[in-house]
């Protein structure tokens, strides 16, 4: 299997929520965990009404994609989450995707070896839904609904707004990565998160949240 680039930044260390496949260049390439980080703190499981996740919206519907800029704040009105800068994960050494460290919790990561929220193709968002020190920056997750807006600010100074489409829940034995990771003709995004029980110290489930890029002018 191929590795692809090595990581940029040392010292992230994985989530321990959740273990989340991702897809691209036809690489399968895992987020790993370390058991030492779980979240083993008395926040209650988070679980929603997973959906069907329909089509995106029709060609005519949709937005013009964006040039390319790097996202530096990601706000969600619906779950009280306003958060930046937003941290730029690569590759670790092993080719696991980084994730935020703990001490950066409360904080969302994009990766950058993905497209630019606003891009056409599926831009993709991650952040801890706990950890072992409490609750973090996805803790209201179950609030957001289809139609909420999520509304990523970029370097370039623009902002691109996304509607929800729908959230799934899923066994991470079961994670979509194809549907999730897989090429878009249009600008889609992907938030994912942890959830569900906890089992011996881990989350086992992936949230995802898919979104669709909105008109400038909706």
């Amino acid at each position: 299997m191929s590795r692809g680039p090595q990581g940029r930044r040392a010292g992230r260390r994985a989530l321990a929520a959740c273990l989340l496949a991702l897809a691209l260049g036809g690489t399968l390439l895992v987020i790993g965990l370390t058991e030492e980080d779980g979240p083993a703190n008395g926040v209650p499981p988070v679980h929603i009404a997973s959906q069907a996740v329909p089509a995106a919206p029709s060609k005519t519907a949709t937005a013009s994609p964006m040039p390319a800029a790097a996202p530096v704040r990601v706000r969600i009105p619906a779950a009280g989450l306003d958060t930046g800068p937003v941290l730029h994960l690569g590759l670790a050494a092993d080719g696991t995707v980084e994730v935020p460290s703990v001490r950066d919790a409360d904080r969302i990561g994009w990766y950058e070896g993905g497209v630019t929220p606003g891009e056409t193709g599926p831009a993709v968002l991650i952040g801890h839904y706990d950890t072992a020190e409490g609750p973090a920056v996805m803790k209201d997750v179950a609030r957001i609904r289809p139609g909420d807006r999520i509304l990523v600010d970029r370097a370039d100074g623009t902002t691109a707004a996304f509607a929800v489409r729908a959230l799934q829940q899923v066994d991470k034995a079961h994670f979509p990565t194809r549907q999730v990771y897989g090429n878009t003709t249009r600008p889609e995004l992907r938030l994912i998160t942890c959830g569900g029980d906890l089992r011996d110290g881990h989350r086992p489930d992936n949230i995802i949240v898919y979104a669709d890029l909105l008109p400038r002018d909706a």
